[in-house]
């Protein structure tokens, strides 16, 4: 189950990513430029989200919009970092 959970927190960001640059303008708004979505689409795709919604729905990276964008890189760090802890467990023998 946990795997899952995992594979949908590492898709998920990414499909509407795909999907928002398939169907409307709103990354190509925030950024101007399509490098930066890219390279977040790899690295950082929630904060990339985050980042495109401060810009285009708060008007820049100011108040909320910056706490949307600290949210998206603890998720993003989340995500990347979050099985280390476990797996020492498993492979040190401490249970």
């Amino acid at each position: 189950m946990g795997c899952l959970i995992v594979l949908f927190v590492l898709l998920l960001p990414r499909t509407i990513m795909v999907v928002l640059w398939l169907f409307s303008s709103y990354l190509s708004t925030a950024f101007g430029t399509w490098v930066w979505p890219l390279i977040g689409f790899f690295v950082l795709p929630t904060t990339t989200l985050a980042y495109a919604v401060a810009q285009n729905r708060y008007g820049g990276v100011r108040g909320v919009g910056l706490v949307l964008v600290i949210l998206g890189a603890l998720v993003d760090l989340g995500a990347l970092g979050g099985g280390g802890r476990g797996a020492g467990k498993r492979w040190t023998g401490d249970r």
